[in-house]
């Protein structure tokens, strides 16, 4: 495979309408299999709870179905607005929309339907997006205007995209009585990235949410919601687990680590031992980081994470089934070590094959899988769910 010169991140944080469960905002993406491009859309459904969260699910699926089909986004949009269920109390079947299909190439088209525009930022600096007005009529609600743009996006870039929940987050406080406005909030994406050059997509998102819902004094008045594009460097992460099946591989199994430019996680107190071993590093229990669900961490100079291994490799993978957002300053070392994956674009594992014994145990809880099927079962998460590039390798 050829070396990623450049990776998109795409990321989105959500804040529901206070005392609704279900958010009335779905944001959706999927990667292409055969041509290179990520299509995303953002939805916000008329009103809150379920009946928005089913307009807008209806809305961000079809889009995306149809986009990914090369289905061209005019046309697609017009079955979109056609299709919708008629409201009952409003006679009218309504989601805005924000589709981005984006090219690995850098290549981006935006269609844009009443949700607040888009920001493009060339580093510290706001780029003018050029939209050409697209009429549309439709059954439900006659004439309507989509707005169509193109642009070629450079390593560094970024796209931003909210619902009105954040644009009018606030309004009729005493600060804000016309909300915070979407020229407020996109200068407050300006202060964050001028002062933050290398903040990465998901930070972003959630500053962004976590700021609306601030000025709506802490409970959201409306669906707060906030995507994320940042073309930028690939991110790569090597995590090593398990010995190798000959002890005559330790040596090269350190050195693989030790040589790999990028971050650097130990997983296992046996593959830990062989590293310190080979390269003369101590471990060192951190029993700062201690949690009562999960063995705690270690630390090893020149490697970024060392947890315990199917423990804690099975706990990740749960809380990436579940999508959870990870705090990485967490004494839990299961999300520690989700965070560094999902902060990284790259993730190579490297996963020694003898058979650890202890884990043959009939006796033994059922999560203790077999290292390398745990293993194929985080693969298929980051890819399938997250959009990792991920490679496997075993010594």
């Amino acid at each position: 495979m050829p070396e990623r010169t450049q990776f998109i991140e795409i990321a989105f944080s959500q804040t529901s309408k206070y005392g609704q469960d279900a958010p009335g905002d779905v944001f959706v993406s999927h990667k292409t299999a055969l041509d290179d491009r990520t299509v995303c859309v953002l939805a916000d459904g008329l009103g809150s709870g379920i009946k928005a969260n089913v307009l807008a699910t209806l809305t961000a699926t079809m889009a995306l179905k149809f986009v990914t089909a090369d289905i061209e986004m005019k046309k697609a949009s017009e079955i979109i607005m056609s299709t919708l269920p008629i409201c009952s109390k409003r006679k009218i079947g309504y989601s805005t929309f924000t589709i981005m299909d984006l090219a690995d190439n850098g290549e981006i088209k935006i269609m844009e339907y009443d949700n607040p525009s888009c920001m493009f930022m060339r580093g510290k600096s706001e780029c003018e997006i050029v939209r050409s007005r697209v009429p549309l009529a439709t059954k439900n609600m006659g004439m309507r205007d989509l707005w169509f743009s193109g642009m070629n996006a450079a390593e560094g870039d970024r796209l931003i995209a909210f619902t009105d929940g954040v644009s009018q987050s606030g309004i009729g406080r005493k600060n804000y009585p016309l909300g915070w406005t979407e020229e407020n909030a996109k200068q407050y994406v300006r202060e964050i990235i001028s002062d933050t050059p290398d903040i990465s997509a998901r930070n972003l998102a959630k500053e962004v949410v976590s700021k609306a819902v601030a000025i709506d004094g802490s409970r959201a008045k409306d669906d707060i919601s906030c995507a994320v594009v940042y073309f930028r460097k690939p991110r790569e992460l090597m995590l090593m687990t398990g010995p190798p099946v000959n002890p005559e591989q330790d040596k090269r199994m350190a050195a693989m680590l030790c040589d790999f430019e990028g971050e650097k996680i130990i997983s296992g107190g046996t593959t830990a031992n062989i590293i310190s071993r080979e390269t003369g590093r101590k471990v060192e229990v951190d029993l700062s980081a201690f949690d009562p669900e999960i063995p705690p961490s270690s630390k090893m100079h020149g490697i970024d994470l060392v947890t315990e291994g199917t423990i804690t490799l099975s706990r990740v993978a749960e809380l990436l089934e579940k999508g959870v957002d990870p705090d990485p300053s967490s004494n839990n070392s299961a999300e520690k070590l989700l965070a560094h994956l999902i902060d990284n674009d790259i993730i190579r594992f490297v996963v020694g094959t003898k058979i650890n014994d202890a884990h043959q145990d009939p006796n033994l809880p059922a999560e203790l899988d077999i290292r390398r099927n745990l293993i194929k079962r985080i693969i298929n998460l980051l890819h399938d769910k997250y959009m990792k590039e991920t490679h496997l390798s075993y010594i």
